[in-house]
This record gives structure tokens, C-alpha cells and sequence, in this order.
């Protein structure tokens, strides 16, 4: 794996190489080890989209393995003001030993790694949320044993990253996927072809959920769409994640969000604070997956 651009890229086998390593990393943390891959290196952070648990997880990670972190803003570099993508990453390719790239358009994330000579890692864009998907991957096989047959379900904005990504994710492990969403919120007929795999979509919240293992949301306005947003609340507020959903789905069935999450809205007070045990073990998670992604891509 040279560098983590989509999860469309990657093969199952590369996903389950990342699953394996998540699991040791996870279990070692904290104890003494010489293996610190990340030694003498410094990634950087390229961010013109904000956030919390991307940010902090790979600056963590980072640090737990060796290395420095450099966070550069939209306000720090000249991306997006006059340098074009292809001279900013020669230029960073000569100070910087890999790069984490959270932003808005994939053609940015390509480019980079197109014209750079180190490793990229796609943080988020309007197109993809990998490492959120291999996180996701890590925590179901946690909590249910494996990833063999189990039925995802997801709920909501069935065209946003995350579910994009979930569709790959879904099609490559061989896991079933149905995507519960409004007309107009549905993901693209030719992505779905592209994907292949068990995707089903319709607009009916309440069958979708019937005998899923995994309930899964995410927010209705991703940043970006703020001018959508009273038609996005209005429009997707039936499809709401909630403990009637939740009934029609396995006994015991895991509840999860990639957050932040707003109450209220695509999940239930209720919901997520009986289900945040495992909703804060995913985001727990998603430290342990990049930190093997990281290690990974240092070989």
C-alpha cells in the first residue's frame, strides 16, 4: 500500500492487513516497545475542513509512533491561493515524510499523491471517508466476532462520504448492505454498479433495518452543505435512527455513528446515549486503525 486514497482502491486483502494490525496496536498500546516506525519523520496535516477526532486521533498517532506531527490550516500554506496542488506537493515532498490530507475535493487527495513523492492518506473529502470506514471495519470485528455475513444497514444521507465508502467497504468484504434513504439522497446507479457486491437501496426505513446486526448513521448537513440544510433536516427527519428502528433489527444489534453526532436529528438522545459505550469505542478506534495505516505506509 503506497498510499490511502480511497477505500475503492484498496483490495480485502490490504483492508484485513489493516484490520490485523489494528487489533495488535490496539492491544499494545501503552506498553513498552522499540517499534516506532515513525522515528526521525515528520507528516504533515493538511486541513482546509475542521475537525475533532481526525485531528487529534493522527496527531496522537503520529506522536505514539516516533514521529512529529505538523498541522498546517488553510491560513498556513498557499494551497487554494495561487499554488497550484501539483507545485505544493513537490515542494512538501522535499521537507515532509508522508501527508494527511482532509479537504473537500478527492481531485486534490489525487493530485497529491500524483505529482508528491511520499505517502498520502485521504483524511476525508466529498468523496470518500476511509479511514472512518476501516475504523468502522476494526470496531465491528470487535464487538461481533467477525465480518463474515454480517448485515449492515445504513440510515439517512445514502449519497455522503461515509456511505460511499461503506459501499466498497461492503462489496469488498462480501457483507451486505442495505442503504436507507429519501429519493434525491440515494446513492448514484453507476457507483452502485461500479461497486458491485449485495447493495440494496429503497426508501423504506423500517425494512431496511429488519435483521441487521449494524445500525449506522451519520450527520444530515456534512460541512459544505450548510446552505442545504432546512431542506436536508426537513427532508431526512423520518429517517431518524431511533429505538423503534432499532426493534426491527437483531436483538443486541450495534448502534454506530462516525459523530459528531447531533441529537435529535439522525439519531435519538435516547438511542445514542444507551448505545454510547460502543459509538465512543468506534471513535476509540479510529486512533488504533490509523496508527496501522501509518505503520503500514512507513515500510
Amino acid at each position: 500500500m503506497k498510499h490511502l486514497l480511497t477505500i475503492e482502491q484498496l483490495s480485502a486483502a490490504e483492508i484485513n492487513e489493516v484490520l490485523t494490525l489494528s487489533r495488535t496496536v490496539k492491544a499494545g498500546r501503552g506498553k513498552p516497545t522499540k517499534n516506532l516506525p515513525l522515528t526521525g519523520k515528520t507528516w504533515g496535516l493538511i486541513f482546509t475542513k475542521a475537525s475533532t477526532r481526525t485531528r487529534v486521533s493522527f496527531e496522537v498517532g503520529i506522536r505514539e509512533l516516533g514521529g512529529w506531527p505538523l498541522y498546517l490550516s488553510s491560513n498556513d500554506i498557499q494551497l487554494g491561493r495561487g499554488e497550484t496542488v501539483a507545485d505544493t506537493a513537490r515542494v512538501l515532498s522535499r521537507y515532509l515524510h508522508g501527508v494527511i490530507i482532509r479537504t473537500f475535493a478527492q481531485q486534490d487527495v489525487e493530485e497529491f499523491a500524483e505529482y508528491g513523492t511520499i505517502p498520502v492518506i485521504n483524511a476525508l473529502t466529498d468523496d470518500e471517508h476511509p479511514c472512518q470506514i476501516l475504523a468502522d471495519l476494526f470496531t465491528i470485528e470487535e464487538k461481533l466476532g467477525s465480518l463474515k455475513g454480517k448485515r449492515i444497514t445504513f440510515v439517512g444521507d445514502g449519497d455522503c462520504n461515509v456511505a460511499r465508502s461503506w459501499i466498497f467497504a461492503a462489496a469488498k468484504m462480501n457483507m451486505p448492505l442495505t442503504i436507507a434513504a429519501p429519493h434525491g439522497y440515494q446513492p448514484r446507479p453507476a457507483l452502485l454498479e461500479r461497486a458491485g457486491g449485495d447493495i440494496r437501496v429503497t426508501d423504506d426505513i423500517n425494512a431496511a433495518a429488519k435483521d441487521a446486526d449494524v445500525l449506522y448513521t451519520d450527520v444530515w448537513v456534512s460541512m459544505g452543505k450548510e446552505s442545504e440544510s432546512p431542506d436536508r433536516l426537513r427532508v431526512l427527519a423520518p429517517y431518524q435512527l431511533n429505538a423503534s428502528v432499532a426493534s426491527a433489527a437483531k436483538p443486541n444489534v450495534l448502534i454506530m455513528h462516525c459523530l459528531p453526532a447531533y441529537r435529535g436529528k439522525e439519531i435519538s438522545a435516547e438511542l445514542l446515549d444507551a448505545k454510547q459505550q460502543d459509538i465512543f469505542d468506534q471513535a476509540e478506534n479510529r486512533l488504533h486503525a490509523q496508527k496501522a495505516i501509518l505503520m503500514l505506509l512507513a515500510r
